[in-house]
């Protein structure tokens, strides 16, 4: 259902806005994330975007990314090269294959570091996990920080109480854990105190994103992947993970919902 994905919404006229009225606006949506179209950074871009939680600006995220994108063709955007959509945004040019079943953008870089093991075992603590259960911990930086965690398996990480950890006592937190073959996804993943100020993200392809550079950094990224996120909450979110070359494609499903005009 289109409803059960995470919504977003973009200004595609973003132009001559101040940063106070773009984040006034996105505290006023109140959804996860807003994003602002304007000119692009760069003469080979066809867009640049700005991305705002109700709190804050954001260098880069992957629903937005999509949304955006997929708004700024709707709007009758026409980009240079008729099968990718290049996005400025802070991190840079971010690139958005309009080609396949569903948008995809290549995942940008990712620091992949050892997560100090004074915060792996807070995080254990407040999450009432135990050792056993904890197969992997990074930092992944993309842009966002991330703190991420990969547990034995999905029912591990759904069985968390997301209640436990609030952004910003903490680092943006993700969990991800296998599901048994017999499942339609391969991996559960949830997004913990995210800076919207909302329990968890929906879904979340800027964390994605990370989880699978990272599994690609040490060897474990095999074949393409269905990441399923949003169950504890409603949703049905879906983050198809697959790899072109050297790159790593990371797609999703956009439906364009409402559109009209606001006055600022």
């Amino acid at each position: 259902m289109p409803t059960k994905g995470n919504g977003l919404a973009v200004v595609v006229d973003g132009d001559g806005l101040t940063d106070a009225e773009m984040q006034g606006f996105a505290a006023w949506t109140n959804l996860a994330e807003t994003t602002f179209l304007t000119k692009p950074a760069q003469p080979d871009a066809d867009y640049g975007v700005r991305i705002f939680t109700p709190g804050r600006e954001m260098p880069f995220a992957g629903h937005p990314t999509l949304g955006s994108c997929m708004a700024w063709l709707h709007a009758g955007g026409v980009p240079h090269d008729p099968h990718v959509v290049r996005q400025t945004c802070q991190i840079g040019v971010v690139e958005i294959d309009i080609t396949g079943k569903v948008p995809a953008f290549v995942a940008p870089a990712t620091s992949v570091a050892s997560l100090p093991d004074a915060d792996l075992s807070r995080l254990k603590a407040a999450l009432g996990l135990t050792d056993a259960q904890v197969l992997r911990a990074a930092q992944l930086d993309n842009g966002p920080v991330w703190q991420v965690l990969e547990l034995r398996s999905a029912a591990d990480v759904l069985a968390i109480d997301a209640d436990r950890v609030r952004w910003p006592e903490f680092v943006a937190l993700g969990v991800v854990g296998a599901y048994p073959p017999s499942e339609d996804a391969d991996y559960a993943v949830r997004n913990l105190a995210p800076s919207s100020g909302m329990s968890e993200d929906p879904i979340t392809g800027s964390l994605n994103a990370a989880i699978a550079q990272w599994m690609h950094a040490e060897g474990r990224l095999a074949h393409d992947l269905v990441m399923s996120q949003g169950t504890m909450i409603g949703r049905d979110g879906q983050v198809f993970v697959s790899q072109r070359g050297n790159q790593i494609m990371i797609g999703g499903n956009v439906q364009i919902l409402i559109e009209g005009t606001v006055a600022l």
